[in-house]
This record gives structure tokens, sequence and C-alpha cells, in this order.
């Protein structure tokens, strides 16, 4: 079945340079600019447009996935077991572990020696908190996570372990009653 194609008519020179459409997106941008403009002058607020990061949006989900950290036993140790469940869910490949034994614990088999994650590469998925089978690594909602080279942004295990988002300014109040009240387990 051979296909039959319409050929348009030869264009005018004002469609052809598309002056009509330039015009309708400029009244529009200045439409938009204008209404925001008379509500920022009689007090109300215009744009949907934070001040980050002096103000933060009062609408920001209690969930959000941010800043890393990992969980520790009572004795200090991470409860991480080495398994490399985090690092091969992971899609960015940010999170380095090197196992090795830590104990002399018998029902303790191994552990992290070095258990790292490059935030420059994290896309802040959530897959790894999801893929450990033990609960050792979490997200806060912790989203300030900036640096000015790529070392700030490159965290180890001492970082991750003594890093405690329960005391940091940015952990909101709403997601800690919701961990007080709600405690985590695995469904395994």
């Amino acid at each position: 079945m051979e296909r039959k194609y319409r050929n348009p008519e030869k264009m005018r020179f004002a469609e052809a340079i598309y002056i009509v459409e330039i015009v309708k997106g400029i009244c529009l941008t200045a439409g938009v600019f204008l209404k925001n403009l008379g509500r920022w002058i009689i007090g109300k607020r215009g744009a949907v447009t934070a001040c980050y990061p002096e103000e933060d949006r009062p609408d920001r989900s209690p969930y959000i996935r941010g800043k890393h950290y990992l969980v520790q036993n009572p004795d200090g140790s991470p409860r991480c077991v080495a398994c490399y469940m985090c690092a091969t869910a992971c899609p960015a490949r940010c999170i380095y572990i090197d196992a090795d034994e830590i104990s002399q614990n018998p029902d303790i088999q191994k552990g992290p020696k070095r258990f790292d994650i490059d935030l420059s590469l994290c896309i802040m998925c959530g897959y790894c908190v999801e893929a450990c089978p033990v609960d050792a690594i979490r997200m806060s909602d912790n989203i300030k996570t900036v640096g000015y080279t790529r070392q700030e942004l490159y965290f180890d295990m001492q970082h991750l372990l003594t890093w405690n988002p329960h005391v940091e300014p940015f952990f909101t109040d709403k997601l800690r009653r919701v961990v007080q009240e709600e405690p985590v387990t695995n469904a395994h």
C-alpha cells in the first residue's frame, strides 16, 4: 500500500518568518510578567519563586530524599553487614564499599572497612535505602548538600556515621514526629 502525503501550500512571507507566533509568545510572557508585577506592588505573592536558601518551601514533603547517613549499633559500630546490595542497586554507581572482618563477635561475620558515597554522582533515588536488608543506610530530608569542590561532596564512613539527622537543623518537625511514632521495619 502506497502512502499519500499532503504537501502544504507555500507559506506566505509573514508565516515563513513566524512573526505572528513570535508576537504571541512575547504577549504571553509580558502578560504573566505584568500580572506578577501588579501582585508584587500590592503586597501579594506573585510568582511561585522561593528565595533559596533563605526561604524554604512550606509545601515540601517530609518524605523527601536528601542526605545519606549510616545507622549505628548500640556499641557505635555501623549496622551495615557489607552485603553490597545498596551498591548493586545504585543506578549512579556512587556507593563504594570494601568488606572486612571487623568484629570478634561470631554473630557478625563482616562489616564495611570502607563505605563512601559520592553525592556529586548521586541522583537521590533512594534505591540504596530500599535494597538494604538490615536498614543500615537511610536518607534524611536535608536537601541542602552543597559544596564548592567535588571533594566536599564525597562522604566517607566516619562522616556518614557521625552525622546525626535528628539534631540537624534541617530535619523537619513533621518528619521527626513520623520517625518517632512509626518504627521502621523490614518486611522480610
